[in-house]
């Protein structure tokens, strides 16, 4: 099991307030983060290209501020991490400076991964980041989210995230080692090492938040397996109390997996062909027809007539001169746009547009083929 992490190509790793934050000190432990940081730069050394969504900004905000113990307001929270937020990034950026990885900070709410737009926004700049091999470092922006429309919790979030970046596993470092069928502390509870489906029943063994510091438990966790394995992404929990938490995963140190019945890309396509109704058509020629069938983006240059009025980041089917629905996918243009560029060549796409654009019109990632999945 421990080979699902050790061949994971892109991998989310969250890491909870517990974790991070001395409880008393209200400081960063920074030897953890450390020996964390270290394998994180390992996982980076074995090729994959690694998402971290960390915890802490109130924590840390909230012994700056003098704020007193117990459940904060919703304006303390934001305030606590205003100010805490200054002090994650940095020690983030600087741990990870030691093993010579640029840190990236990231602050997202419910509509960056719920709306497809800036879905497809958030998802563009990440992938970017990995592309040039920083390591993102992401947080709910609670400075602005309101009650209404907070995750609540960086255990969703980090799947949120995962389901969103096609990510292969999701590493929830907690302050307990997996599930059990009750409460650890009680002699009858019994260890789960892995979970194929998350039933009733296995919801029913979620309790109540452990620790102080966090705001979740081990019921936002059972929420957040069902996103990522609904997503194709493997998750696991694991302890992250000892130093080299990923490295004890990798090694066989007990933890509990959540497996996904299929990859991401595979569970991404089913979403895009039988979820989201088709809003508008792209004509493309012959010569785009064979492309899709060998697997590549749909570019410009391949599009002979736009259809229906559509925006960025809504499902578009992709049919031939004859009207045959060959694909269908999420498009990164408007139609406004998308019909002044049809039949260019990426190239010229700024030079029509006034701004340089995506240079396919529908990413092979965000496409899936009629009749199969590429």
């Amino acid at each position: 099991m421990s080979d699902r992490l050790a061949k994971a190509r892109r991998i989310v790793v969250k890491i909870g307030s517990a974790l991070l934050v001395d409880g008393k000190t209200g400081a960063i432990k920074a030897s953890w983060l450390a020996s964390l940081i270290d394998d994180l730069a390992d996982a980076k050394v074995r090729g994959a290209e690694v998402v971290v969504v960390s915890s802490g900004a109130i924590a840390l905000g909230r012994r700056t501020l003098g704020l007193a113990k117990g459940k904060l307001k919703l304006e303390q929270s934001q305030a606590a991490a205003a100010v805490g937020q200054i002090a994650l990034a940095q020690a983030w950026s600087e741990a990870l400076r030691t093993r010579n990885i640029v840190a990236a900070q990231v602050l997202v709410t419910l509509t960056d991964t719920e709306e497809r737009r800036r879905y497809l926004n958030a998802r563009a700049t990440l992938s970017t980041l990995l592309a040039e091999g920083a390591v993102p470092v992401i947080n709910e922006n609670d400075t602005v989210a309101t009650s209404e429309i907070r995750y609540g919790d960086n255990d969703r979030l980090a799947a949120r995230v995962a389901s969103m970046m096609s990510a292969d596993c999701l590493v929830l470092l907690s302050d307990i080692d997996g599930l059990y069928t009750a409460p650890p502390t009680r002699k009858d509870a019994i260890f789960i090492p892995e979970v194929r489906e998350v039933t009733p029943a296995i919801e029913a063994m979620a309790g109540r938040p452990i620790s102080g510091l966090g705001s979740g438990g081990m019921i936002t966790k059972i929420e957040a397996a069902k996103i990522a394995v609904g997503a194709g992404c493997n998750m696991v929990i694991a302890s992250g109390h000892d130093m080299h938490p990923l490295r004890r995963v990798i090694e066989g140190e007990r933890c509990t997996w959540f497996v996904a019945p299929a990859s991401a890309l595979q569970s991404r396509k089913r979403w895009i062909a039988g979820t989201l109704q088709p809003i508008g058509h792209l004509v493309v020629d012959e010569g785009a027809v064979a492309a899709l069938a060998r697997g590549k983006s749909l570019l410009p240059a391949g599009v002979k007539r736009i259809e229906g009025a559509f925006s960025r980041g809504d499902t578009v089917s992709i049919v031939t001169a004859r009207g045959r629905e060959i694909a269908r996918g999420l498009v990164t243009y408007d139609a406004a746009d998308a019909a002044r560029i049809a039949g260019l060549k990426s190239a010229d796409i700024e030079k029509v547009l006034g701004f340089r654009g995506r240079d396919e019109l529908v990413h092979r990632d965000d496409m899936v083929l009629v009749g199969g999945e590429r």
